[in-house]
């Protein structure tokens, strides 16, 4: 009776892992990641900020179809992780913008249009910088979340290393030449404008290393 409990347990846990690996969030993948509360995309485009840094701009737009809302998932800097490989809770990631090849970057900037609101700098500039060639810790964006991976049907949140803010929306919106698209900031309250989820995307299995 015993030694069937022990199979049926071991069984059970089989499937739970293997229901994870599935569902989950893998290193190579290619995806768009909505904000959970303000139902928009994270977004780039070779647009720079005004002010700032004068890296290119990073916003959230409402269309889902919009190419240049790809975003791909890779391990950070001199790490590795398998092509296929859940991203576990914890770990440190860099998103690569698929279109302009920089990546999600943040640093002490304050971000452009709540400036001037801020009496002490609350929300951070977020922006896309570097290549493949030039990365730095900068572009290291912390998973958080409860599970042992990060799974698709799962609101997370993204800190960012060197500053501890997190990846969120501030609900101003821009005017021309990108009217109508949301500021994206960092952070240092988890607010729920700071959940992201993984929506449209293409999600990598294998064994090549990245």
């Amino acid at each position: 009776m015993f030694s069937e409990f022990l199979v049926a347990s071991a069984l059970y846990f089989v499937a739970i892992n293997a229901s994870q690996i599935i569902d989950a969030v893998t290193c190579g993948s290619v995806v768009k990641l909505k904000n959970n509360q303000e139902n928009v995309r994270l977004h780039s485009h070779d647009v720079k900020y005004g002010s700032g840094s004068g890296q290119q701009s990073v916003t959230a737009v409402e269309n889902g179809d919009d190419v240049n809302s790809h975003w791909q998932i890779l391990p950070a800097i001199k790490e590795t992780c398998k092509r296929g490989e859940p991203v576990k809770c914890g770990s440190k990631i860099r998103l690569k913008h698929l279109t302009t090849g920089s990546y999600l970057h943040s640093h002490l900037f304050a971000a452009p249009l709540t400036k001037e609101n801020q009496v002490v700098i609350i929300f951070l500039e977020v922006s896309c910088f570097g290549s493949t060639e030039s990365s730095d810790s900068g572009d290291h964006w912390i998973v958080v979340c409860s599970n042992d991976a990060w799974l698709r049907k799962d609101a997370v949140k993204l800190k960012h290393e060197d500053t501890g803010k997190f990846l969120a929306i501030s609900g101003e919106r821009y005017g021309r030449p990108i009217d109508g698209q949301y500021e994206v900031v960092a952070i240092s309250a988890s607010k729920s404008t700071a959940l992201w989820k993984t929506a449209e995307g293409i999600f990598m299995v294998g064994p090549e290393i990245l």
